[in-house]
Order: structure tokens, then sequence, then C-alpha cells
């Protein structure tokens, strides 16, 4: 039975049964059944592919709103560094950070500085001897349930660190409890600003045994123009940002990467160039990498669909923006230097569940991948999607399943149709 609570959902209303999202779907999760698409809720991974590509907006990401917020006593905002790339001529983050505390939070702590320690932590743990190379940044939870389904053999890649929102979470409930004792646990509610509904999924379901400190994650695109209203009103902001360009890189493919000091980095963003990269490691195909940073999203972060303006504008206005800052504003001293805190790191992977396996028993499994094969061999090989499935061996794999008709392909139906008219032709001449 699926406990796991995704953040991508279907409006069936909206949906026409177009294979848009068919084709684009990375694991295959969506079939088009009874004029309208069903996801596969033990596939799909919540990258919201299908939201970007669907021509209806019959997909659309679940999370939660500003008024749910507002009813507890402490909120403290947790700005993703995409967040910035949002607003059009922005010259200092600090306009962004009061436009949070002008429409109603308590306080700010920025993920952005939380990178900046997150990345001086990665550096020295890639010194760290015994580590399995190359690591694989857990930034992306995209990426770690892709893993977890579909590449056993790289989890011992994952870097077993806690992303930055997770470490600005940590922060936030530390300096609310230090500044207001007479704070409870449920007087607080931490909330993650987010460009993707993966982070959504992370909050609901954390990752393996750990749960999350983030209490409810709004989207970009909703609270922009709340900020945007009252970043109009020209108030003088407070300054109080405390990230750098190393932080606020971290928006965009390769920011991450860049921070390790570090040559021996790839850096690739987009679900397929990110499945390529997967598989060839998984082949050991890739050989000399110390690190690699994989964004499911096109960009990076400010491709996520959650956010409002378009990745490439953002990037830009995120460098732009980078220019004025210092390297970092995070700097470790003493002992902080010399070992990671046990509070970055996360302890247990999650278990393997394998989206391929088509049965417990394993001479069963060989069975039905022969019965597959001699099937796909049979089909037309066109990967028309007309069957309701995304490719011919996809649909071939439902009908050994049982979850398919064999009669289903109208491509094969068309051509007996055809071959019978032509020898009804051929008798009558």
């Amino acid at each position: 039975m699926n406990t796991y609570e995704h953040s991508v959902s279907l409006d069936v209303s909206r949906c026409t049964g177009c294979t848009m999202c068919l084709k684009r779907c990375p694991t295959e999760a969506i079939r088009i059944h009874n004029g309208h698409a069903q996801i596969d809720p033990n596939r799909c991974i919540d990258c919201g592919v299908c939201i970007r590509h669907c021509p209806n907006n019959a997909k659309k990401a679940t999370y939660s709103k500003l008024d749910t917020v507002m009813k507890y006593k402490w909120k403290i905002a947790l700005p993703a560094p995409t967040l910035y790339g949002q607003f059009e001529e922005l010259e200092d983050v600090d306009y962004v950070l009061q436009g949070l505390l002008d429409i109603g939070f308590d306080d700010v702590v920025e993920v952005a500085q939380a990178a900046e320690l997150v990345s001086a932590y990665t550096r020295l743990y890639l010194k760290t001897e015994g580590i399995t190379k190359p690591v694989i940044s857990s930034a992306c939870p995209v990426v770690l349930r892709l893993i977890s389904l579909r590449y056993p053999m790289l989890r011992e890649h994952i870097m077993q660190m806690l992303p930055p929102m997770e470490i600005a979470a940590k922060m936030a409930r530390k300096k609310a409890k230090e500044e207001h004792p007479d704070l409870t646990d449920d007087d607080i509610c931490v909330c993650f600003i987010s460009p993707c509904p993966a982070k959504v999924s992370y909050v609901r379901n954390g990752f393996g045994d750990y749960r999350s400190e983030v209490n409810e994650v709004l989207s970009i695109s909703d609270i922009y123009f709340n900020l945007l209203n009252v970043m109009r009103r020209g108030r003088v902001p407070v300054p109080f940002s405390r990230s750098g360009m190393i932080g606020i890189g971290w928006a965009t493919s390769g920011g991450e990467s860049s921070a390790i000091f570090n040559d021996k980095y790839l850096a690739a963003d987009g679900i397929e160039n990110v499945t390529r990269v997967l598989d060839q490691l998984e082949n050991g195909n890739i050989s000399s990498l110390e690190f690699v940073e994989l964004n499911a999203c096109p960009g990076g972060c400010v491709g996520g669909v959650m956010a409002l303006e378009n990745p490439f504008v953002a990037k830009a206005r995120l460098q732009t923006l980078r220019r004025y800052l210092p390297v970092s504003q995070t700097v470790l001293t003493g002992a902080e230097r010399e070992y990671i805190p046990e509070s970055y790191f996360f302890e247990n992977l999650p278990t393997y569940r394998p989206i391929q396996r088509l049965s417990e028993n394993f001479g069963e499994s060989l069975r039905m991948m022969s019965d597959i094969q001699k099937l796909r061999a049979e089909l037309p090989g066109i990967d028309c999607g007309a069957c309701g499935a995304p490719n011919c061996r996809a649909f071939a794999e439902d009908v050994v399943r049982g979850n398919a008709d064999r009669n289903g392909c109208l491509v094969e139906k068309g051509r007996m149709m055809d071959q019978k008219s032509a020898d009804g032709q051929g008798e009558k001449a």
C-alpha cells in the first residue's frame, strides 16, 4: 500500500487525455485510461514535469496558503534563494526580507545563509577518509527519491548531509526559543518558501527516518504578489541579510558545486540530463569525479514549477545581484573547521523500493520479462502513446502485469482492419 503523500495532483475535470504528460514523465508514472491521465503514486517522484508541460493546467502542485501560516503564534519565513531572482531591478536582498516581515512573518532566516554553512561543511566532508566517491549531493529531493526507486547501487554515494532548508529550519527554531523562551513547538511555524513541489513532499514525508523541521511550505508564485504590494511602498529595510555570493548561487545549477572549490565535479540540471548522468554513474562510465550536483529542474531551482519568473531571466538577475555581495558571510572558526556537527546529518537512507520489479518471485519475474520482450517484438515499435502507455515496451509490461488489454494497440488494430479490407477487396476481384 502506498503511504507516500505526494504534492503533484491531477484535476480530472481539466484533463483531455492528451499525451503531453505521458511522454514527458521520467519514471513512466502516467497512463491514459478512460479519457484522462492517471498517476501511479508508487512511481511518481513529484518532479513537476507534468505540471510544466500540461497544456490544460490539469496537473497542479499542492502546498500551504499564507492564511494557514498566519494562524500560528510565531511565524518564521525561510526564503529560498530563488525568491530573490523573481524581482526586477532588485539591488538589495533586504528589501525582500523586510517585505516578508511586513506581510506578517515575525522573523526571517535565509536558506542562502544555511547553504553557505552546508557548502563549508561539504568541503570538509570531501576530505574525509573512507567516503564513497563521487559524492552525490542530497539537496534535490527529486534526485533522492529517484535514486531510492531506480538506482540502488548509487545509494552509498549520497552525501547524508541535510539540505540547506533543514539547516535553516533548525537555526530558526533555536533562535526563536532562545529569544522567546515562552514559545512552545506548537506555537512556532517554520515556513519554507519554495520553488518546487518536491520540497512539499519532503516536508510531509521526511526522508528515511528523518522528519522535517519545517511545518508549512508556501509557493514562490503565491508569495510574490504579497511581497510586491508591500515592497512598492518604498520602505527602507533593516539590513540583516547574512548571505553572500555562495549562498545565493545555490539557486542555479552549478552554484553548489562551485562552492566546494574543487574542479572535479559535475553539475547537471533537467530531469532528462539527471537520469542520463545517473545511468552513466551506475555503469561506471564517469570517472575522476569527487562531487556530483544534480537538479531535476531546468537551470536549477530557478526552474521550479512553483516559481514565477522565466528561469533564464531569474538566473541573470541573481548573477547581477551577486556582484555586489561578498563571497560568503559565513566563516567557520576554531573547532568548527575540524568536524561537522552531528545535527547536520540524517542517519538512514530510505529503503530501496524498485519500481521495475515484476514479481517478488525471481522465477516469475524471469517468465514475465520473457513475455514482455516477446510481446514488445510483436508491437509496431513507434511509441505513439495511443494505447495509453508512454511507449511500446511500457504497454507490453502493462499487458503482462494484467493492467492493459492486448487489443489496446490502436496502430496494430488499424493495420489488421486495413488487411481485412484489402483481403475482402481481393476476394471480390
